[in-house]
């Protein structure tokens, strides 16, 4: 079951109060780690910049030139002219070339770092965090982020600084060249432009944005059904799901209609602009020729710093609104930045170091996943060391959650857990994690190789520490009788294997572990009854001399524990050894009694969950 909680999990449509200077400033610290970098990139932007203004210059000094006879032009022109214009533009495509080489580690050097922080703080949230995440959602706004971060840090140093850089010098040498009125119509052009774009664009944006939310609930509804391929299948909805990822894609379609038409828009105003201030300039330069105030070589000069300036004008407004768009998305990456931690480590947190097998002991232990609905009620239970406790119990009475706060996926809200005396809250969880192990009913393995995931219990085993760990979870003759053996893929989550065969490889993960805690929830529960009990020896083997927690459901498999626990709606209501609990006639008695009434009449074996929902128990909550 899901877990709400509002401390992780923010609506997807809440409104953030960030601003855009506030997601700049948490971008500046990835930069200023390239400082050397980044001033080399400016430096060369600045030579390209003014080598990109001389040629308008250098192109005046050379009409003014062809405007003399014929003969003088032949010995003006050749030499210095055209070859001190063929370097300027040469120049341009060096300076240009050299700012993006050395810019190039500063971008994908800063995407790494950040990409790699949020992958980071995404495995440090709670459990809850990651039973209410999207995952189609979330991949696809850290995408968009890592890009936006790309795209924010390329425009903002290739477009907006050269260009501001550039309109400055052209603005100067108007001014002094000519007069106040050629520099005030291309700075008013300018301002106009800027304060249409930036409107425009602030109104448009929100267009976007909701194309991005509707894009990111396509792609969830698209990746959970193809993960789900078997339950879509089972009951033939293809269609249905079809239907669904039609109508997302149809409401996408709409939002980025609207998105494209303001689009639209925004383009139509600032050619006007340009237009307007360009005939005008040119009016004016021609009247000056006409007028003999300004000579041929002006006036070409004039349109070629204008033709300049155009180009990246124009692109001002496409790079304007690339950077909307790219704060935007790298602020919902950041936003999964600051997703509260739940369970974090305290600043003076212990390392847990075992020798041997340790005690562990809830005391008074009080747990509600929602404060209305708890789940754990004064719990008090000691696994002594070396020993096996084993927890039965009906749907909803907090077994497996026992086992989800030993780990401390969640923190508990009264009492307290503890390993050999010392409450796990003053533990690293690191540490914690690495002393327990366990094998879950529910097995989820990774998209890769056999061998990669039994070796996931010590990434550095062998070759023949792996090979033994399967031998003892009774699965290497399957593996070696499959033509890649080792190398074999299991799919998505394992689906190319067998529930057995998936709960074999846990079985093997966790015994290469070798940890000193051992979790077994119904570890055997999806085996037949020959590999069963074969099994059943061996984990008896591996927790020989282990600390043992059993969450049980077949009451046959924990006859020998040291201590069994009764649990029912989060309270102990017996406890003791099978045969303790026998005599007593209790809870435990009646379960076991009806399981070898229905075993002597040929029947499957039921769990004890049914055991415990069945007819002669009132039915509990469903809820686990």
């Amino acid at each position: 079951m899901r877990h709400h909680s509002h401390s992780d999990v923010p609506p997807a449509n809440a409104k953030r109060s960030q601003t855009d200077w506030q997601t700049l400033s948490k971008l500046l610290p990835y930069l200023m780690m390239y400082k050397w970098r980044v001033g080399m990139a400016l430096a060369f932007m600045i030579g390209a910049k003014l080598a990109n203004v001389g040629v308008p210059l250098l192109l005046k000094q050379l009409i003014d030139a062809m405007t003399l006879t014929p003969q003088q032009a032949i010995l003006a022109v050749p030499v210095a002219l055209l070859v001190a214009y063929g370097l300027l533009r040469l120049s341009v495509s060096v300076f240009t070339e050299l700012r993006e080489w050395v810019f190039a580690e500063v971008t994908q050097g800063s995407a790494k770092r950040m990409a790699l922080q949020v992958f980071d703080h995404l495995h440090s949230l709670s459990l809850r965090f990651h039973l209410e995440r999207q995952t189609g959602g979330m991949s696809r706004d850290i995408e968009r982020g890592v890009r936006g971060l790309e795209s924010l840090v390329s425009y903002s140093l290739y477009s907006i600084v050269p260009t501001l850089f550039e309109v400055l010098l052209v603005l100067c040498i108007l001014g002094f060249t000519f007069d106040v009125g050629y520099s005030l119509i291309t700075l008013g052009a300018l301002v106009t432009y800027i304060v249409f774009t930036v409107k425009v664009t602030q109104w448009r944006t929100h267009f976007r944005r909701e194309a991005n939310a509707i894009d990111s609930q396509a792609h969830t509804q698209a990746i959970d059904a193809l993960l789900n391929y078997e339950t879509v299948k089972y009951f033939g909805n293809e269609a249905y799901e079809s239907e669904r990822y039609a109508q997302s894609l149809d409401r996408l379609r709409r939002a980025r209609l609207k998105a494209q038409s303001s689009l639209s828009l925004l383009n139509s105003g600032q050619q006007l602009i340009i237009a307007a201030a360009l005939v005008w300039l040119l009016w004016r330069a021609t009247e000056g020729v006409v007028d003999g105030k300004l000579t041929l070589g002006d006036l070409v000069m004039i349109n070629a710093f204008l033709i300049q300036l155009y180009i990246p004008l124009n692109f001002l407004g496409v790079v304007y609104r690339e950077i909307k768009q790219g704060l935007t998305d790298l602020d919902r990456m950041f936003a999964l930045m600051e997703k509260n931690r739940e369970v974090a480590d305290r600043p003076d947190a212990q390392e847990l170091i075992l020798q041997s097998a340790p005690q562990v002991s809830f005391s008074g232990v009080r747990f509600a996943y929602e404060a209305d609905r708890p789940i754990l009620h004064e719990v008090n239970l000691t696994i002594e060391p070396g020993c096996k406790l084993a927890v039965v119990g009906a749907s909803g009475s907090g077994k497996s959650t026992l086992a989800r706060l030993l780990f401390r996926f969640y923190d508990i809200n009264e009492g307290q857990i503890a390993i050999n005396g010392t409450d796990i809250r003053s533990l690293t969880q690191t540490s914690l994690r690495r002393a327990i192990g366990i094998v879950p009913q529910d097995t989820v393995l990774f998209n890769d190789t056999v061998r990669y995931n039994i070796a996931y219990g010590r990434p550095d085993a062998t070759r023949e520490e792996i090979e033994a760990a399967a031998k003892a979870a009774r699965i290497h003759d399957f593996i070696v009788s499959t033509p890649k053996g080792y190398d074999t893929l299991v799919g998505e989550r394992g689906l190319k294997l067998s529930g057995g065969e998936k709960q074999r490889v846990a079985i093997a993960r966790t015994l290469l572990k070798n940890p000193q805690i051992l979790i077994f929830d119904e570890a055997t529960s999806a085996l037949d009854s020959a590999n069963e009990r074969a099994i059943q020896t061996e984990l008896m083997q591996a927790a020989r001399n282990k600390t043992t927690l059993v969450i049980a459901h077949r009451l046959s498999t924990i006859v020998d524990a040291d201590c069994i626990v009764v649990l029912d709606q989060g309270r102990v209501i017996e406890q003791g050894t099978h045969a303790q609990l026998l005599q007593r006639q209790g809870r435990y008695a009646q379960m076991w009694q009806l399981q070898q009434s229905q075993s002597h009449q040929g029947m499957s074996l039921p769990s004890s969950e049914e055991l415990v929902d069945g007819p002669t128990v009132p039915s509990l909550s469903t809820t686990r």
